[in-house]
């Protein structure tokens, strides 16, 4: 049972790491306070594949008017990406995925629409921030340092997700009997390290928490782990950058009220530390993030 006395019992393990404050999440033009107000990243997806059907563009047109709906929502960045991360996704070559989500890229920063590009390739990420984006989403660690270049390049805010193999399509497990926070810091602290090298300050780190993975297949499992490491997300906080993760859905806990499930979740990573919140339904987390901010307000000050 998720309790008060359990988050007590949470924060009192790891009370040193509690309170770390991060700096200012940069992206384009603009400056974010995340300890303030956590950044929306709302999602469009250019494949048939992703399980979050709500999420899926048919065509490029639907793509920008799904995308100029949710910035009119509230999100601050709009990710895109022409691939799903699913298992049994199809595998959509870097070819494929420029023809899909350039045109979609140019017609948002045309708008001056913050956009994210989710990829693993490099050629993508070239195509993706030539055509205007500002924010790379990188899936994969097997070209980072090539990726990494093009993001010094232009500038460009790189979310660093959590990858245990060359891309996220390769499927790995997680670790679920330990504790997963002292390797999620440790494999971030190598990948904050590689990317300064490289030329790269805008970092946000992303624990991969919306990917697939071959032992979290029992849905119940795969949520309490996922619940688990949103709210132990303040520890990551220690590395100084701001942390994104992607809100779960939870199908099999919430059914036919799946879409008011990433504004639960969001709760929990609001809780954890989380700055910037990945979601499908902005509207609904735009709300529970109103809503956290209000009642967290001191009506005496």
């Amino acid at each position: 049972m998720l309790s008060l006395a359990s988050l007590a019992a949470l924060a009192d393990a790891h009370r040193a790491d509690l309170g770390h404050p991060v700096g200012p999440l940069l992206i384009g033009g603009r400056s974010f306070d995340v300890d303030t107000r956590p950044v929306l990243m709302g999602t469009v997806n250019l494949s048939r594949d992703s399980t979050y059907r709500e999420s899926i563009a048919v065509s490029i047109d639907s793509a920008v008017r799904k995308a100029r709906v949710m910035a009119a929502e509230g999100a601050d960045i709009i990710d895109v990406g022409a691939e799903s991360s699913t298992a049994k996704a199809e595998r959509v070559d870097a070819v494929g995925q420029i023809a899909s989500i350039v045109p979609v890229i140019e017609r948002l920063a045309a708008d001056g629409i913050a956009v994210s590009v989710e990829t693993y390739e490099p050629a993508v990420v070239a195509a993706g921030l030539t055509a205007g984006a500002c924010v790379l989403n990188m899936t994969g660690i097997e070209h980072q340092e090539r990726m990494l270049d093009l993001a010094a390049e232009h500038d460009a805010t790189v979310v660093l997700c959590y990858s245990g193999a060359g891309n996220v399509r390769e499927v790995t497990d997680v670790t679920l009997d330990a504790d997963p926070i002292p390797g999620l810091l440790e494999h971030f602290g190598h990948r904050i390290d590689l990317a300064r090298s490289h030329g790269v300050e805008r970092l946000i780190i992303d624990p991969g928490m919306g990917f697939f993975y071959g032992n979290l297949t029992d849905p119940l499992t795969r949520a309490r782990h996922q619940a688990g490491v949103l709210l132990n997300g303040f520890r990551l906080r220690s590395l100084g950058v701001p942390m994104c993760n992607a809100l779960p859905h939870a199908f099999d806990l919430f059914e036919e009220q799946f879409r008011t499930a990433e504004g639960f979740f969001a709760v929990l990573a609001m809780l954890g530390g989380t700055s910037v919140l990945r979601t499908h339904e902005v509207a609904h987390v735009r709300a529970v993030v109103q809503a956290m901010s209000l009642l967290s307000t001191d009506p005496q000050a």
